[in-house]
């Protein structure tokens, strides 16, 4: 049975196609791609196609993938009918809490707003310190809150932190670690578990090669 995988777009979409290489997969559709957005695998019997982070997960979920890649923090913001089965080890960094020095938001006394593109995953993060806070959903640049005064603090995924220190903003806290995983869905794991489960095993292969390397 043949697989359809759903890519997101981008710089995940860049190192995913790597790790297919690496694992003898037929990617060079997606090297030389012009204004296509599905491509047939040239050695395997997959199929893939470039899709947003958010739309990867509803793809997976309504079966049009079969499996799909997609960050953690996308996963943690969305939908949950699938099956989070394997963690690529690609697209790492982390979210992060962080305000100007002079706001201490762990010890503030009374109303605090918190700017993010996350709003779930900030406020499940505050609540598990106890903490009830007002979440501002922000689309555009998150670290221009805090500057302005719309928010006490952030939450954001952070790479490097340049940016925050450009704005002059410090970290509080990690609220957790960030990287690529393997979703599938719920159907396809029954109905083509083998090839899944193919999949699953060439891929993981990698993680563990790379993992190697780095030792």
């Amino acid at each position: 049975m043949s697989l359809s995988m759903a890519l997101t777009k981008g710089r995940l979409e860049k190192k995913t196609v790597e790790m297919l290489d690496a694992c003898g997969y037929g990617t060079e559709a997606l090297k030389d791609k012009g204004r296509a957005l599905v491509f047939k695998d040239s050695k395997k019997d997959l199929e893939y196609f470039l899709v947003k982070a958010n739309d990867c997960i509803t793809y997976v979920e309504h079966g049009v993938a079969d499996v799909g890649v997609v960050g953690k923090d996308t996963l943690l913001e969305g939908g949950k009918y699938y099956y989070e089965l394997l963690d690529l080890e690609i697209g790492k960094c982390r979210f992060i809490v962080a305000s100007l020095p002079e706001n201490d938001l762990f010890n503030k006394v009374g109303h605090i707003k918190i700017g993010t593109k996350y709003p779930n995953v900030a406020r499940n993060y505050f609540l598990s310190k106890g903490m009830d806070v007002e979440i501002i959903k922000i689309d555009g640049s998150v670290e221009l809150s805090p500057l302005l005064g719309l928010c006490d603090g952030i939450v954001d995924i952070m790479e490097t932190g340049a940016t925050l220190k450009e704005n002059g903003l410090i970290v509080l806290d990690t609220v957790c670690p960030i990287s690529a995983r393997l979703i599938v869905n719920k159907a396809s794991f029954k109905l083509k578990r083998k090839e899944v489960m193919d999949l699953i095993h060439d891929l993981e292969q990698e993680v563990l090669r790379n993992a190697a390397a780095l030792e």
